[in-house]
């Protein structure tokens, strides 16, 4: 009977307290910070008194990232009576500055409908170090951002160099990727990290990472090129455990970790526009410092015999500009289109060489040479149009049946035995056979009978595909890359397993240009992390693809500066990255 009282007592006491906690149940939302920086991020935390929510509100606020909840609760005890709090954590990301206003949320709670109150989140754009704060050995990591001085014109390529500074007592730099690169009124191409160095600034040793750009000046005008901003994680000495020996200070100092916001200042550059006077009638849009070589053969040829004409240009500059002039309605020429073969030289293919090889085909015997061929570009160095040209050079042509027949050689052997005019009679003409069967009605027969026109057929199908991918440009890019990522697979597990983190990330970034390049219908060479968000393509495609793009872009960014290691970390990498090119390829435009 006593322990009948004593259950009844303690589940009246529970009934009781579930019913003052539902009656008192309270809901406040809190930020742990409301003035933050770009780049970093900020918690919301949803506490619910009494008692825990039906369902984890949804909520969108346009330009944060919103992530999560993560759940957790506590109870507590004061003078006998229990009280609990579940906590619901998100975390938010801001995609811009600016001020951003978090509505009111609401909650169902044990059949109550609780409203938190709004709150404001001020994200400021962040702001390279001054001078005196760079030379007084305060900022650990800092940037800066290299451009060269003087005219640029639209069009035009140059390069542009990102210096990461880092301070030597910095024991790790991790997780860095940027947050924004500003690029007004310029295209971001290739990118190649340089040597490291070490450099003294005021008092301190910083070791420096330069990133060089190539950059295309999109338009005339006032550009921008930065802020640059980026975002990482850093280890340095606690200040609690310093060490005065570095042998100590590495095995017996853990080292506080930190979040830094970075950021470069900002340039300015005028574009001019590419000047009309003394613009050659043939210039085609090349900008750069070139040389030309041309080569026409064979010049003895029959009427309608194909001459090979082979132009080659050589130098520095934008080979993607360089074209040729029409010669399609030359006379007495019938021209086909010539063939394009580039072969960039260095890291960031700004030099190099690009070849055409046409095929022309004389008409008639009227052809004496094939005419002077020049080819015009603008020089940004001297900011003048220079003009290349090669002198005509002479072909031989001769008509289609002046070439004399071959002569049959006499057979002198059989001239000389004496012929015979009546022919012996044969005695015994032989046994006879029975006919055989006729060859129609043999399989054998009939099969050779048949090669012929499977031979036709076959011929006349793969006419068509080819014709059919020579007038669509896309299917044949779309082929192409599929080998270019058949064969950098097989690079990637080769790099995986000989354990070469750069050649691993080098070869994975370039198979992501060519594969986004492709679906995007744009130059590979053009596609950076930016184009995930600026793509419509890509904005409407699964999130899980999109979070997969994002972070291989930045796994490629953090193993300049942060290499990944071991073989097993690599294989990881190329499998996700599979599943991502697996994932690209149901997307349509």
């Amino acid at each position: 009977m006593t322990g009948l009282t004593s259950k009844m007592w303690m589940l009246f006491f529970a009934a009781c307290l579930c019913a003052c906690t539902v009656k008192g149940a309270s809901f406040t939302a809190s930020l742990d910070r409301d003035t933050m920086t770009l780049g970093e991020t900020v918690t919301l935390s949803l506490a619910f008194d009494g008692s825990s929510p039906q369902d984890a509100p949804a909520f969108d606020v346009p330009g944060l990232d919103i992530s999560g909840p993560n759940t957790t609760t506590s109870f507590t005890m004061v003078n006998g009576a229990s009280s609990s709090t579940y906590t619901l954590a998100y975390i938010l990301t801001p995609q811009r500055a600016g001020h951003f206003t978090i509505p009111a949320i609401t909650a169902d709670v044990g059949g109550q409908t609780l409203s938190s109150q709004p709150l404001t989140l001020t994200v400021l754009k962040p702001d390279a170090p001054t001078p005196d704060e760079v030379h007084s050995g305060s900022e650990p990591v800092f940037m800066r951002l290299a451009f060269p001085s003087g005219k640029i014109y639209t069009g035009q390529q140059i390069t542009a160099e990102l210096q990461v500074f880092v301070r030597d007592d910095v024991e790790n730099l991790a997780n860095f990727h940027f947050t924004g690169q500003n690029v007004d009124g310029f295209l971001i191409g290739k990118s190649a990290q340089g040597g490291r160095s070490t450099t003294r600034v005021g008092d301190r040793n910083y070791s420096i990472t330069p990133v060089t750009y190539v950059l295309t000046a999109t338009k005339t005008g006032q550009l921008t090129l930065g802020p640059f901003t980026a975002l990482a994680v850093i280890v340095v000495p606690s200040q609690n455990q310093q060490a005065p020996d570095p042998f100590f200070r590495q095995f017996f100092n853990q080292g506080e970790q930190k979040q830094i916001s970075l950021a470069t200042e900002s340039v300015s550059v005028e574009s001019l526009p590419l000047p009309d006077l003394n613009k050659p009638a043939n210039f085609g849009g090349a900008i750069g410092n070139f040389t030309m070589s041309v080569s026409v053969g064979p010049t003895n040829v029959t009427v309608g015999d194909p001459v090979t004409v082979r132009v080659q240009i050589s130098g520095h500059g934008s080979l993607d500009s360089i074209t040729l002039p029409d010669q399609s309605s030359l006379p007495g020429f019938k021209v086909f289109a010539p063939t394009v073969k580039t072969e960039p030289g260095g890291p960031l293919g700004l030099d190099g060489s690009k070849t055409f090889e046409e095929i022309v085909t004389p008409q008639n015997t009227d052809v004496h040479e094939w005419p002077e061929f020049s080819f015009s570009y603008f020089n940004p160095d001297d900011g003048q149009y220079h003009t290349l040209s090669q002198p005509a050079v002479p072909i031989a042509v001769q008509g289609a049946g002046s070439t004399p027949l071959p002569s049959l050689s006499k057979n002198t052997a059989t001239e000389n035995q004496p012929q015979s005019d009546i022919l012996p009679i044969k005695e015994n003409i032989g046994s006879l056979r029975p006919p055989g069967t006729p060859l129609v009605s043999q399989p054998g027969f009939l099969a050779l009978q048949s090669l012929p026109v499977l031979a036709f057929f076959a011929a006349l199908i793969w006419r068509r595909r080819t014709d059919a991918l020579a007038n669509n440009p896309r299917r044949r890019r779309q082929l192409a890359v599929a080998q270019i990522i058949s064969k950098g697979v097989v690079e990637l597990k080769q790099s995986a397993a000989s354990n070469e983190p750069d050649e691993f990330f080098a070869t994975l970034f370039r198979l992501l240009q060519e594969q986004l390049g492709e679906r995007l219908d744009c130059p590979a060479t053009a596609i950076t992390e930016n184009v995930i968000d600026e793509h419509s393509l890509l904005r409407n495609a699964p999130a899980a693809t999109r979070e997969g793009l994002r972070e291989l872009f930045q796994l490629c960014n953090q193993a300049r500066y942060a290499p990944v290691r071991g073989t097993s970390e690599l294989n990881s990498v190329a499998t996700q990255f599979q599943k991502v090119i697996g994932d690209l390829k149901d997307l349509h435009p």
